[in-house]
């Protein structure tokens, strides 16, 4: 029998191009069809103890998506305990610092990934008194102290560099934005200081803070580094574990490279970046465009109670956590949604109670967020006697 090799030639490059791309499609971040209906949830860490990702602006998993990274408690408030890494394969985890107190349960030790995974940022409170932020090389387990008097804000887990502020309720001395490379331990100072603050927005800030001292708070850095947002504070005299220790307002962009002011939000909501480093995920289905601060919202009408948005990893997606009872569940009862960011559509991904957990002065909120390739959705969830970080997992 004769074989006709070209039809042979051309089946095998349909059969390879067929399974090629099964492959890509298999890879490629799963759209909202995903997850309506092939979801699957799990705790991270089983272990009898709190398990608490940081906050909704950075993944706990690692860029190249073989660990979680999560503050560890055993304590009934959650406010002393350790940063811990988990294989996602093995299960095993490995203490990467030992003796870290937070502000409260709600952010943690503000621990992340940077440098693409080699490192981890954190901050810690010696004795009630002083703030340090620490950084640990995964690869040796060294942990460094690189500054002190000060708190971190959120940098980007690919890059060296991550915010540094002065504690809100009594920031001393640092009252500006710094940036600290956790690479080389160099803290530099910006531009974006209390006095250029004050002179830009002068109207809102006499209005708002009258003669009282400002200064920058909580800074969270673009995925490119070119750009940060930040909140403006001023003591209120309260202790740092109580709601009475500052006073804290506005929303403002500022380009890092140009050394200029973008836009003033008068009032913070929950923003996170998009990937590319010029829009951000607000409250109330919002979009930000921060080079001009102009709003577009996402379709639809539902309100998201609690609120905390963010950007899948593509942009195509956005995920945000919600009181239940607008939706139809039981008070103290919390849903952890994903949606569509050009139709709106959303479905409920994981509806649990939330009403127990850690018993700290600020309680956890689910937070939640994807991971960096946009298969998973890690979140706190306090229905027990331990906050426990879960993740929910679209199968391929």
């Amino acid at each position: 029998m004769k074989i006709c090799w070209q039809f042979v030639a051309l089946a095998l490059v349909l059969w390879c191009g067929i399974r090629r791309g099964v492959c890509f499609a298999a890879d490629r971040p799963p759209t909202l069809d995903g997850w309506k209906s092939r979801v699957g949830v799990s705790v991270v860490s089983p272990h009898e103890r709190h398990s608490i990702h940081s906050y909704y602006v950075t993944s706990p998993e690692s860029p190249d998506g073989l660990s979680v990274l999560f503050y560890s408690s055993t304590t009934t408030s959650g406010h002393e305990g350790e940063i811990r890494i988990r294989n996602r394969q093995s299960g095993e985890e490995t203490v990467v610092a030992r003796g870290v107190a937070t502000e409260d349960a709600h952010r943690a030790a503000c621990q992340q990934w940077l440098s693409n995974g080699r490192r981890i940022a954190f901050h810690n409170v010696i004795g009630d008194a002083e703030w340090i932020v620490s950084a640990v090389d995964v690869p040796s387990g060294e942990v460094r102290t690189l500054a002190r008097g000060r708190q971190v804000g959120f940098g980007a887990a690919a890059h060296d560099l991550v915010p540094l502020y002065g504690p809100h309720w009594n920031p001393g001395e640092h009252r500006n934005l710094e940036l600290l490379d956790v690479a080389t331990g160099e803290i530099h100072p910006t531009r974006l200081t209390a006095a250029a603050v004050r002179l830009n927005y002068s109207e809102w800030v006499n209005r708002q803070f009258g003669d009282k001292p400002i200064s920058v708070f909580f800074p969270v850095l673009s995925p490119d580094l070119s750009r940060v947002i930040c909140k403006i504070a001023t003591p209120a005299g309260g202790h740092f574990r109580s709601s009475q220790a500052s006073a804290r307002y506005g929303l403002i962009g500022y380009d890092l490279d140009r050394d200029d002011f973008l836009f003033l939000n008068e009032q913070w909501g929950h923003p996170a970046w998009h990937s590319n480093s010029r829009d951000l995920m607000e409250t109330a289905r919002r979009i930000i465009d921060s080079s001009t601060g102009k709003v577009r919202r996402i379709p639809g009408d539902a309100r998201f109670r609690g609120d905390h948005p963010s950007f899948s990893p593509d942009g195509r997606l956005f995920t945000t956590d919600t009181l239940s009872e607008g939706f139809g569940g039981p008070k103290g009862h919390w849903d952890v949604i994903v949606g569509d960011v050009e139709t709106g559509e959303i479905v409920t991904v994981h509806r649990f109670d939330n009403s127990r957990g850690a018993r700290s002065w600020r309680v956890s909120h689910p937070h939640p967020v994807f991971s960096p390739d946009g298969r998973r959705l890690y979140f706190n969830v306090s229905d027990g006697p331990w906050t426990r970080l879960l993740v929910a997992e679209v199968a391929p």
